[in-house]
């Protein structure tokens, strides 16, 4: 007998549907699965055996052939365990009376149990917009399915239940969640609160125009300045992401199995801090077969952190260089290519030469003019100009080291990065998947970025004086426009485009 049902796989961030073709006909016992799959879908064959005896049912003595099409697509994981037992279960007439089409997924335990599985939120995004009638999954994953509008989800916990469901002889209510309440949720305390960090009013202004607009920063300071408790700050005064946001970011780490037990919706920017000893694959991603999402991805719509940037090596940061411009990545493989979103703010902390203390006034330099230049090297100048903010973060003195903080609170920073977020969101309605200033568009700048006579003569001589790129200029503009929202003002004045001209570094300042 011959049946078929509908399963899913992820191929980069999106899912492709998959149709489980399952033939039992006579002849000497065999199971195989054909169809491009690979080593963990094959070893599904162990696992759906021994599923189907101990949930009570027969597995057939006969020749089984399990096809995954389309046949060119290359199937990984393990979700294809409970698709593929429940087809050898109708083709074998054990359970019969299948009227409805389904999205199955689930992997199988020894005992017939189903166990959860990673990518169920973009596969359930897929089945909202395809012909088809609900969504079975694992009962873990049955909240993160249900994020999704428009596609019932009906969670099973065993390969008896499921059968009994599609069978029409046990109902299954379709698993709600209340959206809203997972926003409400969003609450995240801070290692560092931008009032425990003394003195650095400078930098901690720049951290708030970053965390507004979603600019790239670079700190240069001499050791235990407050570099990177500058950056720990951070996340502090990022606001919670909106839905829409929310959904890209959980389904990135569905895909990648970070989702975090009862946290079915990621609603805070994620803040990634990887070691300067990473791996090429590590940042961009890669792996083997399917190419999975890298520190790049992860930090997607929230900030990637790199101290001590100039220790990275130099092939991992110029890399960097397109998802840095482009918003995503494209990542090429024998016989694959996926691409990922990649919209992050790039904060990186540095020492101005190897010594760490060139310009320091209590600690002379000990290095050369040339291992100053070496060091400084490391970082290019393509790198650095897709840099929005560049700060200077100075050795404290010893009247601000004895004195008590001072400094405003992270909730009273967040208020106001939240206001010009809200600006930002109003302005991007009608432009879809744009969020903050970092993404404005040519076009959208020439929209947004109007300057007056006087500011046009203000960045004259900016260009004059420091040698701005063309990159450099629109992104000197982007960040005034992001002063202008804190501001609260519809237009850019000479004040706002001054202080975006301040945060711009010479090709010597670096």
């Amino acid at each position: 007998m011959y049946a078929h049902l509908v399963s899913s796989v992820v191929v980069g961030i999106d899912a492709r549907s998959v149709e489980i073709q399952c033939d039992v006909t006579g002849g000497l016992p065999a199971f195989q699965v054909v169809g491009l799959p690979e080593k963990e879908v094959s070893e599904s064959r162990e696992r759906v055996r021994s599923a189907i005896k101990n949930s009570g049912f027969t597995f057939p003595a006969k020749r089984i052939t399990a096809n995954l099409a389309p046949a060119d697509l290359r199937k990984e994981g393990v979700g294809f365990d409970l698709p593929i037992a429940l087809a050898i279960l109708l083709a074998s007439e054990q359970i019969v009376g299948m009227e409805r089409r389904y999205t199955i997924v689930g992997e199988l335990s020894l005992n017939g149990e189903v166990r959860h599985v990673p990518g169920v939120l973009p596969i359930a995004m897929l089945s909202a917009h395809s012909d088809c009638d609900g969504l079975i999954v694992p009962e873990q994953n049955a909240i993160e399915a249900a994020l999704v509008e428009g596609i019932p989800v009906y969670p099973v916990s065993s390969l008896a239940q499921a059968a009994a469901f599609i069978a029409g002889l046990l109902p299954i209510e379709p698993f709600v969640v209340d959206r809203e309440a997972l926003l409400k949720r969003a609450y995240r305390v801070a290692d560092v609160d931008l009032s425990d960090v003394k003195g650095q009013e400078m930098a901690k202004r720049a951290l708030e125009i970053s965390a507004a607009g979603g600019h790239n920063l670079m700190m240069s300071g001499p050791p235990g300045a407050g570099k990177s408790m500058l950056a720990h700050a951070l996340p502090g005064i990022l606001p919670a992401l909106s839905f829409e946001e929310a959904l890209e970011v959980t389904r990135i780490y569905s895909i990648a199995g970070l989702l975090e037990p009862g946290t079915p919706l990621i609603t805070l920017p994620p803040f990634r801090a990887p070691h300067h000893t990473i791996s090429y694959a590590g940042m961009v991603g890669g792996g083997h077969g399917l190419p999975g999402p890298g520190e790049i991805t992860l930090a997607h719509h929230g900030v990637l952190f790199l101290d001590e940037t100039p220790e990275f090596d130099r092939h991992v940061l110029e890399t960097l260089r397109q998802p840095l411009e482009d918003r995503s990545i494209l990542l090429s493989r024998a016989g694959v290519s996926v691409r990922y979103p990649a919209s992050f703010a790039l904060v990186g902390a540095m020492n101005p030469c190897p010594c760490g203390h060139l310009g320091d006034h209590t600690h002379p330099c000990t290095c050369t003019l040339s291992e100053i230049k070496r060091y400084r090297k490391r970082l290019s100048g393509p790198f650095l100009d897709r840099v929005d903010l560049f700060v200077e973060v100075p050795r404290l003195t010893s009247e601000e080291l004895l004195a008590r903080p001072r400094g405003e609170r992270s909730s009273l920073v967040q208020e106001r990065v939240k206001r010009a977020r809200r600006i930002q969101l109003d302005r991007f309605e009608s432009s879809s998947g744009r969020f903050t200033n970092a993404q404005l568009s040519s076009k959208e700048i020439d929209r947004y970025c109007e300057l007056d006579r006087e500011g046009r003569n203000l960045i004259e001589l900016a260009i004059a004086r420091l040698g701005l790129s063309a990159r450099a200029y629109t992104r000197t503009l982007k960040v005034a426009r992001t002063i202008a929202d804190l501001d609260d003002s519809p237009r850019i004045t000479s004040a706002h485009l001054a202080e975006a001209i301040q945060y711009r570094a010479s090709d010597d300042a670096l």
